[in-house]
């Protein structure tokens, strides 16, 4: 690992901390970049724009929570490097690393010694009277939603051009395995294993209780009209984009080309993240 990048959460004093301590540790045996913003706040020089995170980067570290993983996974979607996942918080589904075992795990994977987790991406764009207007490569999820006062919104779904429902609903989500411990498993959607490829479309608050989230393939292109006039309706990415949608919008999801490589924590797999995360067992 010649050249390592890394990301905080600005706001977080533990993150600007373990940044200068990788620098006194390892700074003499790689090249370390950090985030203009951050690398401002600990007086270090050598920084890239977040635009540009992974260029040229053999490893990127997140020094944070999930959000702050699912950020730099968007920007930093061409360079594919691994990710290693720093939790400063509760603990993330993402950001696996313990902050107690940081500097061990980051000495195993400058030896090479580490093993990876590929999760796919979506791409996702909108069309305005057949012109595109927007498109972005996520993570998680893409969710339609109506604003808090709207009443319930149509969203008229394809599945490959084949029309598979009209959903009455307060909105619709789809989401990769990895976004499957989010918002689609709040709105009952089933949990899928990280590595896999599917996608699930979940609705939200369906007024036909019939309607239920359903698992496709990772060959489909889904495609949402909004079908509701006078209602505001939002398509929000990852949590952390938004963009307004009108009436006749057409939303297309796809699995993109694009995979993010996350390290995977040496002392805690998923099935042990997913019990304490959820609470299992607990009474």
């Amino acid at each position: 690992m010649k050249t390592i990048h890394i990301v905080c959460k600005r706001e977080k004093r533990d993150a600007l901390e373990i940044a200068g301590e990788i620098l006194k540790q390892f700074g003499e045996r790689s090249t370390i970049l950090v985030e203009e913003e951050a690398a401002a706040r600990i007086g270090y020089g050598a920084t890239f724009e977040m635009e540009h995170v992974g260029e040229g980067a053999d490893l990127i570290v997140v020094l944070g929570g999930d959000g702050t993983l699912l950020s730099v996974s968007r920007h930093g979607k061409g360079a594919e490097v691994p990710i290693m996942g720093v939790n400063l918080g509760s603990l993330g589904f993402l950001t696996e690393t313990p902050i107690e075992e940081f500097a061990a795990t980051l000495e195993n994977v400058l030896n090479g010694d580490f093993s990876i987790s590929k999760r796919i991406m979506l791409d996702v764009g909108v069309k305005r009277e057949g012109e595109p207007i927007f498109d972005i490569t996520i993570l998680n999820d893409a969710v339609i939603t109506k604003d808090a006062l709207a009443r319930i919104i149509d969203i008229e779904t394809y599945v490959n051009e084949e029309y598979l429902t009209t959903y009455k609903a307060d909105g619709l989500i789809v989401s990769t395995p990895t976004g499957s411990t989010g918002y689609s498993m709040a709105a009952g959607g089933p949990l899928i294993y990280p590595s896999l490829t599917n996608l699930i479309v979940t609705p939200i608050c369906p007024h036909t209780l019939t309607n239920r989230p359903i698992i496709l393939p990772e060959s489909v292109v889904i495609k949402a009209v909004l079908k509701s006039m006078d209602e505001k309706v939002i398509l929000t990415l990852d949590g952390q984009v938004g963009f307004p949608l009108e009436y006749a919008d057409v939303v297309t999801v796809r699995k993109s080309n694009h995979a993010v490589h996350l390290v995977k924590s040496s002392s805690r797999g998923y099935f042990e993240i997913l019990r304490t995360k959820l609470k299992w067992g607990e009474r």
